[in-house]
């Protein structure tokens, strides 16, 4: 980079520079590099070639964010850790669809998770404004952080009466499909792997109140299959893996009186159920059926298990999902969405034996 004078320059280029160079005003480079107004095409040409001998490459964002007071940026926060959420077909999903609709209004993405410092970033990171992604146990409280700085919200799979715009699913009508399905092919020993209900994530037994539990996605699935089999049997998982599958699956059907029968709140928790039958020496679907949620396929799962499952539109949530947001961002309303699911019949479920 050379100066006027035809010397070394190690000084940062600025705009002032590259309209001195090009024979305008500052104001004039200005709006050839914003594009907010009209440039005769000679003119933005003269600017641009400055802007190249200079290596001027555009203003410093940073400081353009610090005059719109807008960052650019959207914070997208999972509910599990991103060695688990990237191993989740769903979350990967939504994920895509954010971002396609995101990447096309210029916005950027910054990823955080509840589980690593999450909770102290949400009250600090630059953001113009926030989708929380997944069932989190959390909610309420990732809710009640952003409201307070007043950063707009957008929650996918949460309650209403949180405040925020929200893009919702049909897991309870799903789940109670799912349940249907199992009573008219006779099973009434049925069980539940559920999606975590605590906000420690700790796996067992779930907790005597967990209907009021913000994890709003395991409730609706719960109460769908109580709809068609009242109370039974559930074992919370820790998060929704394979791993936590075959542990879960382990207790239940290690059982004196195992299920004939398990309904498990996600695939990737219906395909650790039909690892832990298989090591038990059972088969699916002759000694037990197994049914899950979400429609993906899981990596690892033997070719010969075609899941019993309701299908959901993942991409198209969390394109619902950025479209709301954006809309907040621009002051407008963003009315709540619902998606519906479809279902799956496979091959994983059969009369009980």
């Amino acid at each position: 980079m050379e100066s006027k004078s035809g010397g070394a320059s190690t000084s940062r280029p600025t705009l002032a520079r590259v309209a001195s160079r090009a024979g305008v005003s500052p104001s004039t480079a200005s709006l050839v590099f914003s594009g907010s107004g009209p440039v005769a095409a000679s003119t933005r040409e003269r600017v641009l070639q400055a802007a190249a001998e200079l290596d001027y490459a555009g203003p410093d964002p940073r400081a353009q964010s610090l005059r719109r007071g807008r960052s650019g940026i959207v914070g997208v926060v999972v509910d599990e850790r991103v060695l688990h959420a990237f191993r989740d077909p769903i979350k990967i999903a939504m994920l895509d669809g954010i971002a396609d609709v995101l990447g096309g209004a210029d916005a950027g993405i910054l990823l955080l998770t509840e589980t690593e410092g999450g909770s102290g970033l949400l009250a600090t990171a630059p953001v113009d404004a926030m989708i929380l992604v997944g069932c989190s146990p959390s909610v309420d409280d990732s809710v009640a952080v952003l409201r307070r700085r007043g950063v707009p919200v957008v929650v996918v799979e949460g309650v209403s009466d949180l405040g925020t715009a929200v893009v919702s699913l049909d897991n309870r009508e799903a789940t109670r499909t799912l349940a249907e399905h199992l009573r008219e092919l006779g099973h009434e020993r049925v069980a539940v792997v559920s999606l975590p209900f605590a906000k420690d994530r700790r796996r067992g037994p779930i907790p005597a109140d967990w209907r009021a539990s913000p994890s709003i996605t395991a409730v609706e699935r719960l109460l769908g299959a109580q709809d068609v089999f009242g109370d039974l049997a559930v074992v919370a998982a820790g998060a929704s893996t394979v791993d936590e599958g075959v542990a879960a699956g382990q207790a239940l059907l290690g059982a004196d009186e195992p299920p004939t029968a398990v309904i498990a709140q996600s695939d990737l928790l219906a395909a650790g159920v039909i690892l832990a039958a298989e090591r038990l020496g059972l088969r699916v679907p002759a000694d037990v059926s197994v049914v899950g949620f979400d429609g993906v396929q899981v990596p690892g799962l033997a070719a010969e298990y075609d899941l019993t499952t309701m299908a959901q539109p993942a991409v198209e949530k969390g394109r619902a999902a950025a479209r709301a947001v954006l809309a907040l961002i621009a002051g407008d309303e963003a009315e709540p969405v619902r998606f519906t699911s479809v279902f799956h019949r496979g091959t994983t479920s059969a009369p009980p034996r």
